[in-house]
């Protein structure tokens, strides 16, 4: 890492000898009234400028800068990775709308690049910094087509905001300068992780340099400075719009920016009017505890101790001879032998949180229920508050390594962690039982009992309420029961509203513009080596699925439709505005589309070990996910679901739930994919019915496949069958079993009625797990396979029910497809007895998907 240099304001500002410019009265060009070379834009309060400028290397740009200040301070670049050779330059409004920058020779280096043809534009310098393209005389001055807010360089200005913009796909985050003399794309970035709780990382290309901990509240965890002041408001947003860190100044008369250098320092300045200078205000990283993972896994950094590096209570060094050394960076392992059911937690003081992409979130349970899950979780190792303001709220679970963790002199940096030890190691608390002697210990456990008790009471009364509160609404509203012609395809999302499809006077189906970035079809083509075999990830009734290496280096998976695929042009549409519309871990990221000629391919995110039935149904690779792993990718799903159903916008159903659709990071991770099939609902609607039943055979509910009803709960029924499936490492249809020719939950269910569920585990996973734990999840995945659909829990009770094992689970009833007589139960109707059959169905199909 380059240590600070000590004239910092070379990283601030250039000092550039230009030709006379001269300013014209005004801050807006139209398509008549171009910006030339030697002319500037003025903000209406004369606090900015637009230029263009030689920063000393001979070549042009187009820039902003304080108008008051000198020497010129450089806050945007438009065309930064395309400089023109003279000041013969020309800034206009093209034909199609845009801001376009034009050379000597007219040709076009640089332009807003907006996809949406726009007419009667103009472009304004605004006295925030923001250059902006607008309608020219829209009621609403504010409706930007375009901004440089979005796009920002090196340097974040108050009211710009770092992160992720859910509602356009927007990522803003800063580059920094190559040099001081060369304003293109350097080495050096400030982004969002949006991941687990998010956090902002400096990286040098693709290493991580430094993290500023995620925000708890009022402040990023590892940065102290951010303490309340008079002149700065820090502000932070997580919605179903975006997630964005941003500052306002109090005092409008103080200028500060935070600026990533060329250097790799990133610094926040102010300015000082009395002595005409940018004082620096903050810098990281500061000192070498906020070096990216200095002391390793489990290790904890301390600027003020000597070695810096230490090993929390009941861990010691990984490596004795490094860290006598002082070397930290392979960090500890622990040295107390764990007890899942002894074990206790000790507590870390103000702490900078640890490296948290990987963190559980749930910001509705208070720090003692938060206690509870981990307690019950063996494989977590650390939980905390995700919001310190009053008395702490919210809930992060931690069940990685521990990495890149600090610890301050004092309480106005970091938090309180509360760290998993063994019961010899672990602190008196009342927030989670330590050990198993002493009468002491003994009424700290009751206290913990009682109120673990009483939280799970009260939180199951409230779902009930809940669940009441839904039934009476459904009684008291109308089912949607349109026929097909009115429900030819799915409802499409529109600037965020449910609109349905419009059909023009032709009969054709019209649609709003996609989302996502378009790729080109010969772009695609040289990414996967022209489709080959080689490249080839996967192949089902839609198509195949390829690896693609773009140009930029990124690896991604073109799924490339078959022209004779069952997801026609619609599927594949509601599919990119469904999947555009969604953030989560647990949810496959969509990068774009290409739809040309009779092409359409949708590009994702690339997922190194494919789907779950890759490994879950051979035989070898079985192997290699272990009870552990089985148990993660169960909960994992989940919460995946659980955000369709309730947590995102919209209520969405998925309705092609299978293991071929869960795709599986790097690390396991599990990730729901394909929702060329999925349907939203809105408002208050529980329930739709269709006369085209589409998914895969053995994963659909029975309401579904017999009467085309389908809602949440067949949702639930399809994670049911994945459950056991996972559980059993076997398929549910295609599995029978010789003797009773039952299917694969037909043959679990007479298990379960014998009490020899156990027997249903996958001797792929050996003997390593928690007899307890898998029954817990047979008994979840029968109650989800249940054949009335009211019977079956929703996903946030089968989450609650995964979470927590002293939650008494009710005991299932006759599963759904079971594929044998009831001979156990009379009095069934005959209708009951016909669905228990999938050979009477006729269906369309679209397997293999």
């Amino acid at each position: 890492m380059k240590k600070p240099q000590s004239h910092t304001t070379i990283s601030l500002f250039i000092i550039s000898i230009l030709s006379p410019v001269l300013s014209i009265a005004t801050d807006t060009i139209t398509p008549t009234k171009p910006l030339t070379g030697n002319q500037t834009l003025v903000s209406s309060s004369q606090v900015f400028e637009l230029g263009f400028f030689d920063p000393g290397n001979g070549n042009w740009y187009l820039g902003i800068w304080y108008k008051q200040i000198r020497p010129l301070t450089r806050v945007w670049v438009a065309n930064r990775n395309t400089p023109v050779n003279s000041s013969s330059c020309k800034l206009t409004i093209g034909e199609n709308g845009n801001i376009i920058l034009l050379n000597q020779a007219e040709t076009a280096v640089w332009t807003s690049n907006q996809s949406v043809p726009a007419v009667n534009t103009v472009a304004q310098l605004l006295d925030s910094g923001n250059f902006v393209l607008r309608p020219e005389n829209d009621e609403n001055p504010e409706k930007y087509i375009w901004e440089s807010f979005n796009n920002p360089t090196d340097t974040l200005l108050p009211g710009m905001k770092l992160g992720w913009d859910r509602k356009t796909g927007v990522n803003r985050f800063l580059r920094s300068w190559k040099s001081g003399s060369d304003p293109g794309s350097g080495n050096y970035s400030f982004k969002m992780n949006i991941d687990g709780f998010p956090e902002v990382f400096l990286l040098s290309e693709t290493e991580t340099l430094y993290r500023s901990g995620p925000w708890i509240g009022k402040r990023f965890s590892g940065v102290p400075e951010m303490k309340v002041v008079s002149i700065i408001k820090f502000e932070f947003e997580n919605d179903y719009n975006e997630i964005s860190y941003s500052f306002e100044m109090i005092n409008g008369s103080v200028y500060s920016l935070l600026i990533v250098s060329y250097s790799g320092l990133l610094q926040r300045f102010t300015w000082v009017e009395s002595s005409q200078t940018w004082n620096p205000y903050w810098s990281a990283p500061r000192d070498q505890c906020d070096a990216y993972k200095k002391c390793g896994s489990g290790g904890v950094c301390d600027a003020n101790a000597s070695p810096i590096c230490k090993c929390m209570k009941g861990f010691r060094p990984k490596n004795q001879l490094a860290w006598d050394l002082r070397d930290g960076s392979n960090g500890c392992v622990r040295s107390a032998k764990m007890d899942c059911g002894s074990d206790g937690f000790m507590i870390m003081k103000n702490m900078k949180l640890p490296e948290s992409s990987k963190g559980f979130v749930d910001r509705t349970l208070s720090l003692n229920q938060c206690a509870e899950i981990c307690k019950r979780n063996c494989s977590c190792a650390a939980y905390a508050n995700t919001d310190i303001t009053g008395n702490g709220s919210g809930c992060v679970i931690w069940a990685v390594d521990l990495l890149d963790m600090r610890q301050y002199a004092d309480s106005e940096g970091g938090q309180d962690l509360y760290v998993r030890a063994a019961a010899s190691d672990s602190d008196q608390s009342p927030i989670v039982e330590t050990s198993k002697n002493g009468s002491g210990n003994n009424v700290v456990k009751i206290v913990s009992i009682t109120l673990g008790t009483c939280a799970v009471v009260t939180i199951l009364l409230i779902l009930f309420y809940l669940w009441r509160k839904k039934m009476q609404r459904s009684k008291n509203s109308d089912i949607d029961r349109k026929g097909p012609e009115e429900r030819s395809h799915d409802f499409m999302m529109s600037e965020g509203v449910i609109l349905p499809s419009k059909r023009d006077h032709s009969g054709e189906t019209t649609t709003d513009d996609l989302e996502l970035p378009l790729f080109d079809f010969t772009t695609l083509v040289i990414a996967t080596n022209n489709f080959s075999d080689a490249n080839k990830l996967g192949q089902g009734g839609f198509g195949c699925v390829y690896k693609g290496n773009l140009v930029e280096g990124q690896v991604v998976a073109v799924k490339r439709l078959s022209r004779t695929s069952g997801q026609g042009i619609e599927e594949l549409k509601n599919e990119v505005r469904l999947i555009a519309k969604l953030q989560h871990r647990n949810l496959v990221r969509l990068l774009g589309c290409c739809i040309e000629v009779e092409e359409k391919l949708l590009v994702y995110e690339y997922m190194e070990h494919k789907s779950l039935d890759t490994f879950l149904f051979d035989k070898e690779k079985s192997k290699r996910i272990d009870w552990q792993k089985r148990y993660n990718i169960i909960s994992g799903i989940a919460r995946g679901l659980l955000y369709l159903h309730q947590d995102s916008r919209f209520r969405i159903i998925h309705r092609d739930l299978k293991a071929s659709n869960i795709l599986l990071d790097k690390e396991m991770n599990p990730k729901i994919s394909d929702f060329g099939m999925a349907r939203i609902f809105g408002g208050d609607q529980t329930e739709a019915e269709t006369k085209k039943v589409v998914g895969t055979h053995g994963y659909m509910s029975p309401e579904y496949a017999m009467d085309g009803l389908f809602s949440i709960k067949s949702d639930v029924f399809s994670f049911g069958v994945l459950v056991l499936e996972i559980v059993s490492g076997k398929k549910n249809r295609g599995f029978y079993y010789a003797s009773n020719q039952l299917n694969l939950i037909g043959h679990i269910w007479n298990l379960w009625k014998e009490d020899n569920a156990i027997e249903l585990i996958d001797e792929s996973i050996g003997s390593k797990f928690l007899q307890d734990e898998v029954l817990r999840c047979i008994q979840i995945g029968l109650l989800c396979v249940q054949e009335q659909a009211e019977d079956r829990p929703n996903m946030s009770k089968v989450l609650l029910m995964l979470s927590s094992d002293t939650i008494n689970l009710p005991q299932p009833k006759y599963p759904g497809f079971g594929l044998g007589k009831r001979d156990s139960e009379k009095g069934s109707s005959s209708k009951q007895d016909k669905s228990l059959t999938l050979n009477e169905l006729t269906v369309t199909m679209l397997d293999g998907r």
